[in-house]
């Protein structure tokens, strides 16, 4: 065991010695259990072992907040990073990257040759693994998992999940000798309040000593929120006050709108939270971070600071929450306003967590909390070694009822499931190595495949269902020992011999008006009509009772061996749906050309280095020569405008693009075309963006515009705009190293990102 100056945990015990045993390792603990301690110890052997260690992480704040953490006890020396936009140290025994890098890594694309860059890797901890979950990212952690060498040990280390076991299972089939440690205990435990509105100077405890929901909670008037504007608008200054009165701060209060974070915080500003030597101690470390970061005097928060509230969310400019976190965590910041982003692992201890409400607005229209992202959330509060218990406040609001708020709290952790989906990018990588069928081997290996049962399930009850009811069609039993073969004879006898008795009537009928009672016709069709009736009397259908209840189940019979047979061949597409998918993006990429003979040609090896969600689109751009006699500043705009998603309806750019920006941009609408009309026969469909919304900004912006500028030119907070403006760099750095491609385009993304990376776009 190392070096750790307290006693650990049963489950830490447990996974320590699996490590020690050279074995991987799923960690399925609370937040704020102390899983982090379990990598801990994979460094210290590394580092005694002189090996090495990579600890990725789903975030670069993250993974920053971790590389400074690291680089304070093991020394600077012993740490390095690597982000899509930072490379520092890389060499070190400890590297600190994204999950991304990670995979892009593995794949052994731009970042060098896969044999040196783990060349004495021993462990790889895949910090937040549940991440999986994460329905536009998930995919990384299973592509990680599957490439990642058998020879390195994997501790993967996971909040709360309902199928850790079958996770464990899953990295055992496709990696190495792999156990789960599971554990639902916390060493600081939680207790649950409510706010109720008609009780404001109070939070009530929300579930009685026997686990049910205390009745003398109040569920909210919808009436009373309309009318009284006030009392609503006040909400977050009301709960704040309650918790400072109770000495239950600091406190992380978790809402769903970057909006109404800004809104709570300067709500509060009257609130007296901080003391005359904690407010001194903000003014100085402030003034030191001030003067390190001079872009931020101005920054319209630091009031709000000195008072001891702050706001956390993804509008602000990451320096600015920096800073926030580095108080928060000095406990300087009593309460902090933050977006759910704030729940995935960043280092901010509370003794409270306020969840401002059960449900969310999400593209599709609001949604209550999944039981996992309120464990997340739940799961920040608690300081080990400084709280005995944390505390837990949701806000009661009109669109809940105190009963759902405690079935969310007493629920289980929802499972992981798979996101894994084949890309472009995926295909080309994996041909470049493997043959087509040993592709189909990796691809059979995700952990979609591997918990295909589950995702099946329905349909795999409806065949279930379906083959029990044909067994009991199927056990019907004949009194005469018949078929149903022989049941079908009979009737298709029966039917032609109405058809003739009726058919020989009225030809008797037609002869008799004629006087041809004798006519050879109907002597035909009478002998043949008791032809009929004689072969439909020698089966025993024609005296039995069961007949029309056998004819009745036999057409049930026909119509379930139809379902049975959609349901199993569905099954089978569902159960193939990644290899399909597969297939699917093989042949794009063949009638592109970026394939030949199943091997990437120059446009493939172009393609496959790319990452981005429409890595296609991209590598048409560069290959296409549409860049190549762009600017620096107008090649910004470009790729700045295929990065962008769409924006709400009513959001509008407020400066104009160059007229070349332009016209390029109307160019990329043939290429998208053309993309777009091959995946359409393949069933594929890509987002491909044009919006240049942005564009304006950056081409500004690297033509040397002052930031303050800038900024008063959009409505876009600071940090959507460094977030957009990073993203491009990202892009642009792939285009600096491309090969294939124009090298006066290798050259002019170089000068952007150039242009670009001045504060405070290179502030991490």
């Amino acid at each position: 065991m190392y070096g750790f100056d307290f006693e650990l945990d049963d489950f830490q015990k447990e996974a320590v010695r699996y490590i020690d045993e050279g074995k991987s390792v799923v960690v399925s603990a609370p937040t704020g259990a102390g899983k982090t301690c379990i990598a801990e110890h994979a460094i210290h052997r590394a580092l005694d072992e002189g090996t090495k260690v990579i600890y990725t992480t789903p975030l670069k704040a993250l993974s920053n907040q971790k590389f400074s953490d690291f680089g304070r006890r093991y020394g600077e020396d012993k740490v390095g990073l690597l982000t899509g936009d930072t490379s520092i140290n890389r060499d070190a025994q400890i590297v600190v990257m994204t999950t991304e890098v990670f995979r892009n890594m593995l794949y052994g694309t731009n970042l060098g040759e896969l044999a040196k860059n783990l060349q004495g890797v021993k462990y790889a901890v895949l910090d937040e693994v549940h991440y999986m979950n994460d329905e536009e990212r998930g995919t990384v952690w299973e592509e990680s998992i599957i490439y990642c060498p058998t020879d390195i040990q994997i501790i993967a280390l996971s909040a709360t999940v309902a199928n850790a076991k079958q996770l464990c299972d899953w990295i055992n089939t496709v990696h190495s000798n792999t156990e789960c440690v599971e554990t639902d205990f916390r060493p600081v435990p939680l207790r649950f309040y409510y706010y109720d509105s008609s009780k404001p100077f109070d939070v009530l405890p929300l579930l009685t000593p026997d686990g049910q929901l205390n009745r003398k909670i109040r569920p909210e008037r919808r009436d009373k929120h309309f009318k009284n504007k006030l009392q609503q608008k006040n909400t977050a200054k009301d709960v704040i006050s309650v918790l400072h009165k109770k000495n239950m701060l600091p406190a992380i209060y978790f809402t769903f709108s970057r909006k109404k974070c800004d809104e709570q915080m300067e709500k509060c500003a009257d609130l007296d939270l901080i003391t005359k030597e904690e407010a001194k101690e903000i003014q100085e470390i402030v003034n030191e971070y001030l003067q390190d970061n001079p872009y931020l005097v101005h920054n319209k928060h630091l009031d709000y600071v000195y008072r001891g509230i702050a706001s956390h969310h993804a509008g602000l400019l990451p320096g600015w929450k920096v800073l926030i976190e580095k108080l928060f965590q000095k406990g300087l910041i009593k309460v902090v306003f933050a977006t759910e982003t704030l729940a995935a692992g960043i280092n901010m201890p509370a003794r409270s967590t306020v969840i401002s409400s059960i449900s969310k607005r999400t593209d599709n229209g609001h949604r209550l909390l999944t039981a996992n992202e309120f464990l997340q959330m739940s799961g920040r509060a608690g300081r080990r070694g400084m709280d005995k218990v944390g505390y837990v406040t949701i806000v009661g609001t009109a669109f809940q009822t105190p009963d759902e708020v405690a079935e969310l709290v007493l629920s289980d952790a929802n499972p992981l499931e798979s996101r894994f989906s084949p890309k472009y990018s995926m295909v080309l990588n994996l041909l470049q190595k493997f043959s087509l069928d040993e592709a189909k081997e990796l691809i059979l290996k995700s952990f979609g495949y591997y918990s295909s049962n589950d995702r099946l399930k329905p349909l795999l009850s409806q065949q279930d269902s379906t083959i029990k009811t044909l067994d009991k069609l199927n056990a019907f039993v004949c009194p005469y020992q018949l078929t149903n073969k022989d049941l079908i004879e009979y009737n298709k006898t029966r039917e032609s011999y109405v058809v003739y008795r009726k058919l020989s009537k009225t030809l008797i009928k037609q002869a008799k008006q004629k006087g041809q009672k004798d006519a050879p016709e109907v002597t035909e069709f009478l002998s043949k009509t008791k032809e009929l009736l004689n072969k439909m009397k020698s089966y025993h259908c024609d005296i039995c009772r069961n007949y029309k209840k056998h004819m009745k189940d036999l057409e049930v019979l026909d119509r379930y061996e139809k379902k049975l047979d959609s349901i199993e061949k569905n099954i089978a597409k569902e159960k193939d749906i990644y290899w399909n998918k597969f297939l699917s993006h093989r042949a794009v990429l063949e009638r592109l050309g970026y394939i030949e003979n199943d091997y990437p040609n120059e446009k493939g090896l172009l393609c496959s280095t790319i990452r981005a969600e429409n890595e296609l689109y991209i590598a048409e751009m560069l290959l296409d020569g549409v860049l190549d006699d762009l600017t620096p500043a107008q090649l910004a705009a470009v790729i700045c405008a295929v990065i962008t998603e769409d924006l709400r309806g009513d959001v509008f750019p407020t400066q104009s693009i160059s007229n070349e920006t332009r016209k390029t941009l109307n160019k990329l609408k043939n290429i998208r075309k053309k993309i777009a009309v091959v995946q359409r026969d393949y069933d594929i469909d890509t987002e491909m963006y044009i919006n240049s919304y942005y564009s304006p900004l950056i081409e500004m912006w690297a033509d040397g515009i002052k930031w303050e500028e800038l900024t008063e030119m959009t409505e876009s907070s600071e940090g959507d705009v460094v977030r957009i403006f990073k993203r491009t760099i990202d892009i642009l750095r792939q285009i600096a190293n491309a090969q294939y491609i124009n090298p006066q385009l290798n050259d002019t993304a170089k000068e952007a990102i150039k242009a670009i990376l001045r504060e405070p776009i290179d502030v991490d």
